[in-house]
C-alpha cells in the first residue's frame, strides 16, 4: 500500500499570513492532498484573500462548510435563523464588514457549494469523517471535555473508525475505545491554546500486518503577526467593526479565547455589548490579557 499523507486545516478566520506559513509547511511535507475544514472567513481582515488562495492552488482542495463560512450567507440574506436585532446591532458591524466584503468579490457563491460533511476511504485503511464541528451540527465541539459515550455515539452513527473536527480552535488528539480516532485540526489564523503559531493537522498511513492505520501530528508553524495585527487597522475592519473587531484581533494577539467569555460574562449580567462594558470586561479580569 502506498503511504498516504493528508492535510487538514481550519479556522483561518481571514488571517492570510498564517494561512501561508501553513501552505508553505505543508509543501514541505509532502502532504498529497489538502482538506480544509471551515471557517475560512470572517474574524480577521483576510477574508477575500485567504478564499482566492486557496481556491487558486494549483490542487484544488476539499472544502468543508464552517460556521462562520456559512454566517456570511446568513447575514447577507438577513435569515430568520438569525436574531432580527443583531443587523441593526453595532456589536456586528465585523461581521457585516467581512461578508460586505467578500459579496462584493463574488465570493459567497463558491462558500455555498461547501459540503457540512466529507467522508474519507482509502483501501485498506480506516474511514474518516470529516466535519467542522460533527455531521450533527457545524457548532458541536470535538474536544477533550466531549463526553466519551457522545464521541461513541458519533463514531457508531458515522460507521467511521476516525472523526476529525475543528471549530474548538484548539488541536486534539483523543483515543476512543475500539482503537478509533477524535482528532481536532486545531486552528491556523486564531488559535485558542495560547500558542500563537498556525496549526493544522497531518495525517499519514501506516500500514499493519492485516489493516493499515493511521498516524496524527499536529504540526505548530512560526509566522510573524504584525502584519495581519496592523491590517486590522489598515484594512478598515477595526475602524468600522467596532469593538468586536478589537476583541478579534486580541485573540491573535493573545492566542487565547475572549469573544466567547466576554459574551457570556455579558448576557450573566444583563449588560450591553459595547466597547464600555468591554473595557470593563478587561478590567476585571486581566489575568485574560497578559
Amino acid at each position: 500500500m502506498r503511504r498516504v499523507r493528508l492535510a487538514f486545516i481550519a479556522d483561518i478566520h481571514g488571517n492570510h499570513d498564517a494561512l501561508a506559513a501553513v501552505l508553505a509547511d505543508i509543501q514541505t511535507q509532502g502532504a498529497d492532498l489538502l482538506y480544509v475544514n471551515g471557517d475560512v472567513v470572517n474574524r480577521g481582515p483576510d477574508s477575500v484573500r485567504a478564499v482566492e488562495t486557496l481556491l487558486n492552488l494549483p490542487t484544488p482542495p476539499t472544502f468543508v462548510l464552517g460556521n462562520h463560512d456559512d454566517l456570511m450567507r446568513l447575514w447577507l440574506t438577513r435569515d430568520s435563523t438569525l436574531p432580527g436585532d443583531w443587523f441593526e446591532d453595532p456589536f456586528w458591524a465585523a461581521t457585516a464588514w467581512s461578508a460586505g466584503q467578500l459579496d462584493q468579490a463574488g465570493l459567497i457563491a463558491p462558500l455555498l457549494t461547501w459540503p457540512m460533511t466529507q467522508r474519507l476511504s482509502w483501501s485498506g485503511l480506516p474511514t474518516i469523517e470529516l466535519a467542522h464541528g460533527t455531521a450533527a451540527h457545524y457548532r458541536e465541539s470535538l474536544s477533550q471535555h466531549t463526553p466519551e459515550q457522545r464521541l461513541t455515539e458519533l463514531l457508531d452513527e458515522a460507521d467511521v473508525q476516525v472523526l476529525i473536527g475543528s471549530h474548538t480552535h484548539k488541536p486534539m488528539v483523543r483515543a476512543v475505545e475500539g482503537g478509533r480516532l477524535v482528532l481536532n485540526t486545531g486552528a491556523v489564523g486564531a488559535p485558542f491554546n495560547e500558542d500563537p503559531r498556525a496549526q493544522y493537522l497531518l495525517l499519514d498511513s501506516v500500514q499493519g500486518m492485516e489493516q493499515g492505520r493511521w498516524k496524527a501530528t499536529l504540526r505548530a508553524v512560526p509566522y510573524d503577526r504584525s502584519g495581519v495585527l496592523g491590517r486590522f487597522e489598515s484594512s478598515g475592519l477595526l475602524r468600522e467593526g467596532g469593538v468586536s473587531a478589537e476583541i478579534f484581533r486580541e485573540e491573535v494577539r493573545l492566542a487565547r479565547s475572549l469573544y466567547t467569555p466576554y459574551w457570556m460574562w455579558t448576557a450573566e449580567g444583563g449588560k450591553p455589548r459595547t466597547t464600555e462594558t468591554w473595557r470593563q470586561f478587561q478590567a476585571e479580569f486581566p489575568e485574560r490579557f497578559l
